[in-house]
């Protein structure tokens, strides 16, 4: 890439010293040499000075028996900078899963300091027209749901 069209600014906040362009996706690659993508440097949730990717902990709550989808997303907190904020949508809305059943599930699966704080059961997720999730909507809500914006300068931005 060799920059953003008439935008030095974007293109240099887009390019390295290198030239090697900066998408923002965070990726491991194997020992045989294929790339998988985590997730994005933007929804990385930083907890108590330990960083969590939102779709190492999305992707174990699908492995979950009850729930049909989920998403993941950062909230303020005063003492941690961030806690997780789980939205879990189930397969069966009579469902009488509980949050603590989602966290003790968590608990069981991943490190404690990825298990989410808040579960928060919904029956959507506001969606772009392609069909990705709008985590800075859910960021947003999880944020008026949960009573942080009133005492939280970070839930008003």
């Amino acid at each position: 890439m060799i920059g953003y069209w008439r935008d030095e600014i974007k293109t240099k906040e887009a390019l390295d010293e290198h030239k090697w362009y900066k998408s923002g996706d965070l990726a491991t690659m194997d020992e045989k040499g294929f790339v998988k993508i985590i997730g994005r440097t933007k929804e990385m949730i930083i907890r108590g000075g330990e960083n969590i990717y939102p779709r190492e902990v999305e992707e174990l709550l699908h492995t979950h028996p009850e729930v049909f989808d989920a998403y993941v997303v950062g909230v303020p907190d005063e003492r941690t900078g961030e806690e997780v904020c789980a939205w879990v949508q189930l397969k069966n809305k009579d469902s009488k899963i509980t949050e603590e059943e989602i966290r003790n599930f968590c608990k069981d699966n991943i490190s404690y300091f990825k298990v989410p704080r808040y579960v928060l059961f919904v029956d959507g997720f506001p969606m772009t027209p392609t069909g990705k999730a709008k985590k800075f909507i859910m960021r947003d809500e999880s944020c008026i749901k949960l009573g942080l914006k009133e005492n939280n300068k970070k839930c008003q931005q």
